[in-house]
């Protein structure tokens, strides 16, 4: 499978192969947007990669962008604003989680610490000669 460069391909060929493969949502403009499903980025009709399988004339099909990320039409929807506050609480989630965790770490740390300088006071110190 070959990528076909977007050298290759004028925006009205490009279009149409766009509105030929993605049977789920039509596509008016290279301009427009979706959100990957199975990435989470946001990709326009210009960054879409069209494959072609066996020279010029083999079977085209098109693919997400992003970097190993090999999903179709099918796994692209409107970034309407649903979506975008959807990924949005999903992003912040994480985020919560993230600090969730440091926080615990932290204190494990900071416990882990007590206890050493609580062992250290109640060592005895050698009588002074």
């Amino acid at each position: 499978m070959a990528q076909v460069s977007s050298g290759q391909l004028s925006d009205e060929e490009k279009l149409h192969i766009l509105q030929r493969h993605d049977q789920f949502r039509p596509w008016c403009s290279l301009d427009e947007k979706r959100y990957c499903l199975v990435c989470g980025e946001i990709i326009t009709g210009r960054e879409i990669r069209v494959m072609r399988d066996k020279g010029e004339n083999g079977p085209q099909r098109v693919t997400c962008p992003t970097e190993d990320c090999n999903s179709t039409p099918m796994e692209w929807v409107w970034p309407t604003d649903d979506v975008l506050i959807k990924i949005a609480m999903v992003e912040l989630e994480c985020h919560h989680r993230r600090l969730i965790a440091r926080a615990a770490s932290a204190m494990r740390s900071l416990s882990k610490k007590k206890a050493r300088n609580a062992i250290d006071r109640t060592r005895s110190e050698p009588p002074f000669g």
